[in-house]
């Protein structure tokens, strides 16, 4: 899937730093007990974006080329109802050359926004928001290897081991690459994710952009439904991140939505796989623009993932941030107004116990 990437550039206004609490682990961190707020304890979330902007510019400089989400942005989530923020980054932010330290600020603003979260009751996917690239050199080629992946994640992982409510997102949408290479480097930096000591829920993404219309299909080499069936994780803590998206090629690039059941109908084979297989499938990304049928197909698609929770753990939107200007499926509120969707996303999120 092929994914409008908008430059930090939209706006200038700045994001507020949020508070630092160090840089040691999290050990000893009083997090709540993150409880689902709708009946059926599925994480229902957003995409915060704001670290994973400026591409063209990496490491780039914090405030100018990219920025990290304000606490009040994530206090307008939370007080609809949302319990998971897929809070997306760059590799070669948090880690200026392979193998070296975590770069020390970096690492302080990612925590920062992980404690505020998840000690006002959300969990936290942490998204490498790389495309299985750093420095646009693809992970098991000549320049960045498997262990390379590995690094980062054992150290990443080792910082937020003692935090419940982390959720590990290896890789944002792996593409042009064998799948089997994909999974080979998924395997090997699963295993360092738990030497490292976690025991936290990974998000395992197919290859070919991990699309769920697309699992079946050959055109990015074997298909993720023969090749993901071989994802080895020793603590048996794993759920495969799957994104949809409903206009006619599922690229997430056209404001335009197929029917209104095209969301459900996508889904449909990746589900069964998931359940054929006893496996676990996340909604990592998925949008709609403000039209009569994208907002039937949205609510047709939410209605899906309630009614096959045997599967699916949940959803986050893709995307919210300040920086989004007027990209259509933003949902961060105008001028103290909600966007359209919003009102489709509570339908679900408020479904209290």
């Amino acid at each position: 899937m092929k994914r409008i990437h908008v430059t930090a550039c939209i706006a200038l206004s700045l994001s507020i730093t949020l508070p630092a609490t160090g840089f040691s682990s999290t050990k000893g961190l009083a997090t709540k007990a993150v409880t689902p707020v709708n009946k059926n304890g599925t994480y229902y979330g957003v995409n915060l974006a704001g670290p994973g902007f400026g591409n063209n510019k990496l490491p780039g400089r914090y405030g100018y080329n990219y920025i990290y989400p304000k606490t009040s942005e994530m206090d307008y989530f939370i007080e609809k109802g949302m319990n998971v923020f897929r809070l997306t980054f760059r590799w070669e932010r948090i880690q200026h050359s392979l193998k070296s330290d975590l770069d020390q600020a970096e690492l302080q603003r990612l925590t920062a926004a992980v404690d505020y979260a998840t000690t006002n009751g959300t969990s936290v996917i942490l998204d490498i928001h790389n495309y299985a690239r750093y420095h646009g050199q693809v992970v098991g080629g000549d320049s960045v290897s498997f262990d390379d992946l590995a690094d980062v994640w054992r150290k990443l992982a080792s910082h937020f081991k003692h935090n419940p409510a982390v959720i590990i997102g290896l890789m944002n949408e792996p593409h042009g690459m064998p799948t089997e290479q994909w999974r080979d480097a998924a395997n090997v930096a699963i295993a360092a994710i738990r030497d490292a000591g976690s025991e936290h829920l990974i998000l395992v993404p197919g290859n070919g952009y991990s699309g769920g219309h697309s699992w079946y299909s050959d055109w990015y080499g074997t298909p993720n439904a023969t090749v993901m069936a071989t994802i080895v994780d020793p603590a048996d803590n794993i759920a495969f991140e799957i994104h949809q998206y409903f206009d006619s090629n599922s690229s997430g690039t056209s404001f335009d939505c197929v029917d209104t059941e095209v969301g459900s109908r996508r889904l449909a084979k990746v589900t069964q796989w998931m359940r054929d297989h006893g496996q676990r499938a996340f909604l990592g990304e998925f949008g709609a623009a403000d039209n009569p049928t994208c907002m039937a197909a949205l609510d047709n698609t939410l209605a899906y993932i309630d009614a096959n929770q045997d599967v699916w753990l949940g959803w986050t939107w893709w995307a919210a941030g300040a920086w989004w200007g007027s990209y259509p499926f933003s949902i961060s509120p105008k001028s103290g107004q909600d966007k359209p969707q919003m009102a489709v996303l509570e339908q679900y999120t408020q479904q209290l116990n």
